[in-house]
């Protein structure tokens, strides 16, 4: 890696702010500023350029000139969406006592680090905090009785894993870290999960509690060309759900609890693989569940795991229709 453009930084902040960046040209701009207009000024702010070919870097190199708190890092090899996160995230101070990652195509608002970190500073045992977020235009992450800003890490995953209409992690960009929780885990992020982002929260669950700040912080696009967008037509969070129950379940479910929750999250899943079937699907779909699926030890066939589905999702579209005609 070389550095081309880093003012110093302010010694030891309490918050290291992280956006890796790759041909974001269009959207990087409004990220950064969201960045530097919160309230909360204590914090380093790490921009990792993953050898981007349009105006990215220059973008981001301007605001490195003009505020102290910006380093900017322009890596020196191009690599893939998750090792590019574990590098940028290698780089932020060792003294921080906390992180914040803001993906280059979203935004936070102005009050998202300061409530979040005093939350986090009220609640040593918090490792992980969360808010409510656009997603696009929905807004997500509710479920949380209002009353209670800090749930248990067991507690949490487990309600989660019960009903998947609820899922509090939202993206990178939607939570706060406390920096010890990750200390000792290099990489970060794993690089051989699906969704990484969120196993690991799954993962720090284990011994830390879960912080819940109940106002809307933070953005995460969807109209862009992520690659988060590019599969969400792809059946993530079913295929999110089953991963995250086979992997986690034993550990946060009871044995009565697991396993109707598992036969549930695999029939649902299955039943949408049969109707993909039947809407002949593209190659990139399927390498999308297959890859998912060898995340957990599991195979994909077409013939042996989904068509006995294929009955189910005609009905299911029969029965629509002879509605539909009532």
């Amino acid at each position: 890696m070389s550095a081309r453009a880093s003012p110093g930084v302010q010694a030891s902040p309490r918050v290291s702010v992280v956006t890796p960046f790759y041909n974001t040209e269009p959207f990087l701009k409004e990220c950064i500023e969201s960045v530097l207009s919160q309230t909360y000024g204590d914090f380093e702010y790490v921009l990792a350029n993953n050898r981007s070919t349009d105006g990215s870097f220059e973008i981001a190199e301007s605001y490195a000139r003009k505020d102290s708190r910006v380093r900017l890092v322009d890596c020196e090899t191009h690599v893939g969406q998750v090792p590019n996160y574990n590098r940028a995230m290698a780089l932020i101070s060792p003294e921080s006592e906390y992180c914040k990652v803001v993906q280059a195509d979203d935004w936070i608002y102005p009050e998202c680090i300061e409530k979040m970190v005093d939350l986090a500073r009220q609640n040593p045992t918090v490792g992980l905090v969360s808010s409510y977020y656009f997603h696009g235009r929905n807004i997500s992450g509710v479920g949380l009785p209002p009353e209670r800003s800090v749930v248990a890490g067991r507690e949490v995953c487990r309600m989660q894993l019960l009903d998947n209409s609820r899922f509090f992690f939202g993206s990178p960009t939607t939570v706060l870290y406390r920096t010890a929780a990750l200390r000792g885990r290099n990489p970060v992020y794993s690089e051989s999960a699906l969704h990484e982002d969120t196993e690991l929260c799954y993962e720090l669950l284990r011994t830390w509690d879960f912080g819940f700040v109940h106002q809307i912080l933070s953005y995460s696009r969807t109209e862009n060309a992520s690659v988060t967008q590019s599969v969400r037509d792809y059946g993530l969070t079913l295929l999110d759900h089953f991963i995250n129950v086979s992997k986690f379940g034993k550990e946060y479910l009871s044995e009565e609890e697991l396993t109707p929750c598992l036969a549930r999250s695999h029939s649902r899943y299955m039943r949408f693989l049969g109707t993909s079937l039947l809407r002949s699907r593209g190659e990139r779909f399927w390498d999308y569940h297959a890859r998912g699926l060898r995340s957990i030890g599991q195979s994909l066939s077409k013939r042996k795991l989904v068509f006995p589905y294929v009955v189910l999702g005609l009905w299911g579209a029969l029965r629509r229709r002879l509605a539909g005609q009532a």
